[in-house]
Order: C-alpha cells, then sequence, then structure tokens
C-alpha cells in the first residue's frame, strides 16, 4: 500500500488532494491500494489544518476512489463528523474507513478498551492504534492485542523501543505496518525504510510460522548481529528472523522481558546475542528459571548466547546460557599472531575494560598461562576480576605506563559513533605489541589506526565477532553458518 499523507501538503485544498491521489495512482499502479490521510496536528500531523479542510479533504478522496481513508477516531466520534463520513462510505462500497488513535508521550491508559470502543463505533473500521513505546516491554500489550484481535487491525509502538511492533506485524496477522520511502522522510519515531524491511530483515518471508531471533543490548542500534544472521537464514532458506532488542536498565528489566517472551509461545522466540550491559545477568536468570548454564559460561561468570529452545531437541526445554565470547576472540588473536594457544604462556597482557567480554579473555589468558593486569575506570571492578583470575589490575591512568606484548581493549571506547576517541594512550603504542580491539563498528578504530602508525601489528574485531556469531548460528539452528557471507556483509555494512 501506499500512504498519502495530504497534511503534508502546502495551500492545501480537496482539489489538491484529488490532484496529487491521482498522480499518486498513476506511478504506484491500479493494484496498488491508497491510504489517504490527513492527520490532525494533535495527532501527528504536519500541518495542523483546521478540522473542516481535513474532513473535505478525507470527503473528496472517498469521491474520488480511494481505497482507505484515515480519520482520527477522537474526531470520528463528533456527530456531523461521523454522518459526512458514513454517508460518502455508503456511495463508495470498495472504501474502507481506517479509524486511529495516536498517543506521542507514551501507552493508552486501556489499549483493550480503547480498540473495543473503536470495533463498537463502526464495526467495519479498521482499528489503528499507535502509541509511544518508553521501554519494549511496553509493546507487550501491543503484541498480545494484535495477537488476540479478530478481523483487521493496525497496532503499532513508536521509538526505538518499539521497533518490534513494527517488524511483527506480519508474523501476527496485522493489516499493515509502515516503512519510510528512505532514512529522511519518516512519519514517525521509530519507522525503518522499505528497503532494510525487504533486505535486512526479510519481510517478504515473514508469516504466521517464523521462529524470531534478535540481540539483547542497549545500545543496540549499531550493532550487526542482525545483518549477519539473517543473510545466513536467507542463505539457507531458513523461516527465521533475527531483530534487534533494546532493552533499557538492568535486572529487573531484563528478568521482565524474558518472562514475557515465555508467557507468549506464539511469539516463538529461540535464542539471543545478548551484550552490553545483560551479560552477567543472564546467568542469574537461567539460575533462577532452573536452565542449564555451559561450565565455560559459569567459569567465566557472563554468558552472551541465551537458547529457548533447541532445534537440536525441543522447544519447551529450559532455558540454557553459553559463552562464545571466548573461543571467538582467542581464535582470532591465534590466528593473527600465528600461534597456538600455548603461545600465550609467560605473555604480557594488558586488558582494558573489565565487563563480559573482558571476563571471557582473561579467563582464556590466564588459563593458557600469561601474565594479564587488568586496566579499568572504575577500580574496584578491576579489582573484582582480577581476584576471580588471580591476575593484576590497575585504573586507567596507569596506562601511561603500559608496557605489553599484548594489548586488548574490552570497552566501547571507539565504537561508532564515539569513533573519535582511544581508551590507551598513543605514546604507549610500540612496533613490538600486538593490539586488539574486541569494537568492530568501525573495522578500524581510532586504537587500531594509532597502533598500525605506531609500527604495532593490529587485529580488528570482525575476526572475533564473526568467530562468536558463528558459534551462536551452530546453537541457535544446529546448522552451520558461512564465515565468509558473514565477513562480507559485515564489511559490506560499515563500507
Amino acid at each position: 500500500m501506499f500512504e498519502l499523507r495530504t497534511d503534508y501538503l502546502e495551500d492545501l485544498t480537496p482539489e489538491m488532494a484529488i490532484s496529487v491521489l491521482k498522480d499518486v495512482r498513476e506511478a504506484a499502479g491500479a493494484e496498488v491500494p491508497v491510504i489517504v490521510t490527513c492527520r490532525d496536528g494533535r495527532e501527528g500531523g504536519a500541518i495542523d489544518y483546521p478540522e473542516t479542510l481535513r474532513i473535505a479533504v478525507l470527503l473528496a478522496a472517498l469521491g474520488a476512489g480511494a481505497q482507505f481513508v484515515d480519520v482520527e477516531y477522537a474526531n470520528f466520534v463528533k456527530p456531523d463528523v461521523r454522518h459526512k463520513i458514513e454517508v460518502q462510505l455508503a456511495w463508495n462500497a470498495t472504501c474502507r474507513l481506517v479509524l486511529s488513535a495516536h498517543d506521542f508521550n507514551g501507552t493508552f491508559d486501556d489499549l483493550d478498551r480503547l480498540y473495543r470502543e473503536i470495533r463498537a463505533a463502526h464495526p467495519q473500521a479498521v482499528p489503528k492504534l499507535v502509541y509511544t513505546a518508553r521501554h519494549i516491554n511496553d509493546c507487550f500489550a501491543a503484541l498480545d492485542l494484535l495477537h488476540g484481535c479478530e478481523g483487521d487491525a493496525i497496532v503499532l509502538c513508536m521509538g526505538e523501543a518499539g521497533l518490534i511492533s513494527r517488524l511483527l506485524a506480519r508474523k501476527l496477522g496485522g493489516l499493515v505496518t509502515f516503512a519510510s520511502l528512505d532514512e529522511a522522510s519518516g512519519t514517525a519515531p521509530g519507522q525503518v525504510t522499505i528497503g532494510q524491511f525487504k533486505d535486512l530483515y526479510r519481510h517478504d518471508s515473514i508469516d504466521a510460522e517464523t521462529e524470531l531471533f534478535g540481540v539483547i543490548a542497549d545500545p543496540v542500534g549499531h550493532s550487526l548481529s542482525p545483518v549477519i544472521h539473517n543473510a545466513c537464514f536467507a542463505e539457507q532458506l531458513m523461516n527465521r528472523l533475527y531483530l534487534p532488542l533494546l532493552v533499557q536498565g538492568g535486572r529487573d528489566e531484563l528478568f521482565a522481558f524474558l518472562d514475557g517472551l515465555q508467557a507468549r509461545p506464539w511469539l516463538a522466540f529461540r535464542g539471543f546475542s545478548i551484550t552490553i550491559p545483560h551479560k552477567h545477568s543472564l546467568l542469574e536468570y537461567v539460575r533462577t528459571q532452573g536452565g542449564n548454564v555451559e561450565p565455560l559460561a559459569e567459569q567465566i561468570g557472563a554468558a552472551n548466547t541465551l537458547i529457548l529452545g533447541s532445534p537440536a531437541t525441543s522447544h519447551e526445554s529450559q532455558p540454557a546460557a553459553y559463552n562464545t565470547d571466548y573461543a571467538g576472540a582467542l581464535d582470532a588473536i591465534t590466528a593473527a599472531m600465528g600461534i597456538t594457544r600455548d603461545g600465550f604462556c609467560d605473555m604480557s597482557i594488558a586488558v582494558v575494560g573489565a565487563g563480559g567480554v573482558s571476563r571471557a579473555l582473561v579467563a582464556g589468558f590466564t588459563d593458557a598461562g600469561a601474565q594479564v593486569t587488568i586496566y579499568n575506570r572504575t577500580v574496584e571492578r578491576a579489582e573484582q576480576l582480577a581476584a576471580d583470575f588471580g591476575c593484576a589490575h590497575a585504573g586507567l591512568d596507569a596506562l601511561a605506563s603500559l608496557d605489553a606484548r599484548l594489548v586488548v581493549n574490552c570497552t566501547s571506547i571507539g565504537m561508532h559513533p564515539d569513533v573519535d576517541h582511544s581508551p590507551v594512550p598513543q605514546e604507549v603504542l610500540k612496533p613490538d605489541m600486538a593490539v586488539f580491539d574486541t569494537v568492530y563498528n568501525p573495522a578500524e578504530t581510532l586504537l587500531l589506526k594509532q597502533a598500525r602508525a605506531a609500527g604495532a601489528q593490529t587485529i580488528d574485531g570482525i575476526a572475533m565477532f564473526v568467530n562468536q556469531a558463528m558459534a551462536q548460528f551452530h546453537l541457535f539452528t544446529g546448522a552451520p553458518g558461512n564465515p565468509t557471507l558473514m565477513r562480507q556483509v559485515v564489511l559490506d555494512s560499515l563500507r
């Protein structure tokens, strides 16, 4: 479908709206339905035209053969507006009425009641309910309504936290979802482009049986995990979809989100990549659910992969946590340095950061006998991690006297869009060092640029990212991924 937002037209008249509608129909083709909207400024209209003009435009569109017209429910319930619309609808039996309600500030007080009121006001109408999700957990009410309602409906959440509702509308039987033609022309917060819908999120392949996966993070917009997993799903013709899931907050918010998914098996979420800031909380969640924690993840004290149902066993199995960062990072480093893991023995290694990725790498390095020092802004966190694995620690100010064979950045410093910062002072980088940055976006961070300029060997984060994603893909599907495809789509996306 094509939505004609006449409230964006300057000096609008009913005659202008009919002329533009004619042009749109000729350009789009007769087989493409057109929704004509003249949005009230109180519900997101671009130009706040008076109600009399807006209703006149919609009546003209009805008379000109528009397949849908969108009227705000709050205006439709006014007797004079309702009478005019219903009289014109009687003359155009092929047109359908969309009765819409929008809240740009938050959630509706009672979404289900509002839906019932719209149905009662005009049973043949398509209810359209759109509100702002301040947290991803606000989306559950919209997903529940769309899943349970009978007949056509449009239920969506605005904002980055509401993206899941836009991407799953097709799976749950929503009449439409909305996309912008390009990134500059969105008409509501959180819209993605039609190209992203069709290419990245495989919209044309989604159906009620599509199994779901995703990356849980905050922030999540930078993640390329959807790019590589969806590319591999498409290559292997799998009815699966991988989503970015912005889960803000801490333990309680993460637990509520995962509980919400498990309470809705019809969503068919099967597995997740878990990253900042939820890797530690994930282990606690799996334990509280009586699930399985992989021994390696237990040893490390952090996990980056959650499986809710194994394709190799049963979708009803208990949740399980794994850590694929460990092998992904160590294999990337050893391959680049031309050593085996035994080569880490007695090697002096500086690890910057004390989060989940740091725990995985420190566990691997110390297990191989390396001499590790952990540097972190919060010294107490570095001290705790160092105590867990029997190594040294220091604050970031101690990096000024850094002297190590291998330097590893496990912080988000240098990650897009913060590309002009480095976690390590440039002057301490030397030709006899190897420098590994776990950040993969951009492929060459400022740290790696400065290390290369100093003559040091550099190892980018893409190799680790692909390695750990390969292991996750196998846990998700039971099938091997394609590392060549994964690396290529990452490089294409970064370009």
